[in-house]
């Protein structure tokens, strides 16, 4: 039977404008020390970021959200902060930021496997 282990979480969120404090869900990056595993699940919906902002660069919000994904899997090509230990990308990854793309508070939560657990945090809040 798996042991269960906790996890925390953060969802990316694309903030088109920050003065008008609007976000859109876009992402889920997911860190469980226990299991070695960290990892993110991208989903950018286009059509509400630009419904918020129609002169954003989507292009540019999907390579930025798409380096988060490479960094937890710790992409040679993703640079310096994708070489760091997991927990350590994971950090920097949450850490705050007042960017287009900023991070949620970190949740936790509990898990036996971490197998699903992507797809259930996107159905959760990606859809």
């Amino acid at each position: 039977m798996p042991t269960p282990a906790s996890f925390d979480y953060a969802i990316l969120r694309v903030v088109p404008r920050v003065e008008r404090q609007e976000f859109v869900n876009a992402g889920v990056v997911v860190f469980c020390r226990e299991k070695r595993y960290l990892a993110a699940r991208i989903r950018l919906d286009r059509e509400r970021v630009k419904a918020l902002w129609p002169e954003v660069d989507l292009d540019l919000v999907a390579q930025h959200l798409e380096a988060a994904r490479r960094i937890c899997e710790g992409d040679a090509t993703a640079g310096a902060i994708a070489q760091l230990s997991q927990s350590e990308r994971f950090h920097w990854l949450v850490s705050p930021r007042s960017t287009i793309i900023q991070p949620s508070p970190v949740h936790t939560g509990v898990c036996d496997a971490t197998g699903g657990l992507l797809d259930r945090l996107e159905t959760q809040f990606l859809s």
